[in-house]
């Protein structure tokens, strides 16, 4: 067989992550509750950081682009030739497989598995190749909340850029998410809503402070000339939302007149995945074989692995070359990769001949987990639930 070798992809495939793990830079930000008011401020309310040019209050403005790796490049190790051998199962599996799937429908008869009598017994490999990229991506947001003498440090220093703060990475291939305060970003303004003044007009009363009494209507009278004890006669009542004083504190500043607004950095560390299943001429239907698992024949982890080559079936060698490089275009423009790892697995599937009373039938054992389709099955009856 031939011997599984590595393409030409580049310095940078399969090799020893170079950024993933440094120390960064000491500007260690401190991670910041993000508390947004119930309306957006001006975009003229925040100062102009450079380096966060297209930052907007609430995020929408994209990922931004890692910068280039600036340490030397390992030099690439070559993938060990894996063990393709192929397993099959005995006649006694895949009755017994059989028998499991019959006795957990409850409208089939356990004829044909005691009576049937197995003529033949086919082995098909197929194939599920998976790449997965690890990567992190980065956005910012600008925030706001009350100001209550929290530091100010705007104009203290220039604010560093947003992927020279350090961030606490999870192990590889677990998702995550961070939200640190950009530092030297952070500057106190007059509230945006309520203009400064800690309060805002009630909106239940429309600021009057008062309502028209909803026992008389707002007449001062309940029957003929009763007057009305809720409201003594007034026709209208304090305003229980803001206790009868027009206005309500603001939501936004939490009635501390002025917020504190400051850019955020998000932090995402996420997984990317691609599957190719190779076909086959077994005749069971493909979305069967989501359902499974199958035996690992082949698996590579490296900061960018290599195209695999060598493969006995030349489309899965050929899925493998394709999506390296369509997760490399696609992915490293906007997010720093972290590790990839790519998986061969086998998927065994084997197609069970059989007769019963004289006829042929055909059933389906799939996967690690022998699981069992049997589509035509010859001895089913009507059930019905009263």
């Amino acid at each position: 067989m031939e011997r599984l070798t590595l393409s030409d992809y580049g310095a940078n495939h399969g090799i020893v992550n170079p950024v993933y793990g440094l120390p960064a830079p000491t500007m260690a930000g401190a991670p910041a509750a993000s508390m947004h008011g119930p309306s957006a401020p001006p975009a003229n309310m925040f100062d102009t950081v450079p380096g966060y040019e297209g930052t907007v209050a609430g995020g929408g403005g994209g990922y931004l682009p890692p910068p280039m790796p600036s340490v030397p490049m390992p030099v690439p190790e070559q993938a060990p030739s894996p063990d393709w051998h192929i397993p099959s199962i005995s006649e006694d599996r895949a009755r017994q497989a059989f028998s499991t799937y019959v006795s957990s429908k409850c409208c089939y008869s356990s004829a044909p598995v005691r009576e049937g009598v197995i003529t033949n017994m086919e082995s098909f490999n197929t194939y599920r190749y998976r790449l997965e990229t690890f990567m992190e991506s980065r956005s910012t947001e600008w925030s706001q909340e009350p100001y209550a003498g929290q530091p100010v440090d705007a104009g203290v220093q220039p604010a560093p850029g947003p992927w020279q703060i350090a961030a606490q990475p999870p192990a590889f291939f677990q998702e995550h998410k961070q939200t640190i305060k950009v530092p030297y970003t952070s500057s106190v303004k007059n509230c945006h809503l309520c203009l400064g003044m800690g309060r805002n007009p009630c909106t239940t009363c429309a600021g009057a402070g008062n309502k028209v009494c909803w026992v008389c209507n707002g007449s001062g009278y309940r029957h003929s000339d009763d007057r009305c004890t809720h409201c003594n006669g007034r026709g209208r009542e304090n305003c229980s939302s803001c206790s009868g004083s027009g206005s309500c504190q603001c939501d936004t500043c939490r009635g501390k007149r002025q917020l504190l607004v400051f850019i955020n950095l998000n932090v995402k560390w996420s997984i990317e995945k691609d599957d190719f299943l190779a076909q086959d001429s077994s005749g069971l239907k493909v979305e069967k074989l989501e359902e499974v698992s199958g035996k690992e024949l082949y698996k590579d982890a490296q900061y960018m692995v290599y195209p695999v080559r060598g493969f006995p079936d030349a489309s899965v060698a050929q899925a493998s070359e394709r999506l390296v490089r369509d997760h490399q275009v696609k992915y490293a423009q906007t997010s720093r990769i972290l590790q990839q790892r790519q998986t061969i697995e086998l998927i065994p599937i084997t197609k069970v001949n059989y007769m019963w009373k004289g006829k042929p039938n055909v059933y389906y054992v799939y996967g690690n987990e022998f699981k069992v389709n049997a589509d035509d099955y010859p001895a089913t009856c009507c059930c019905s639930v009263m």
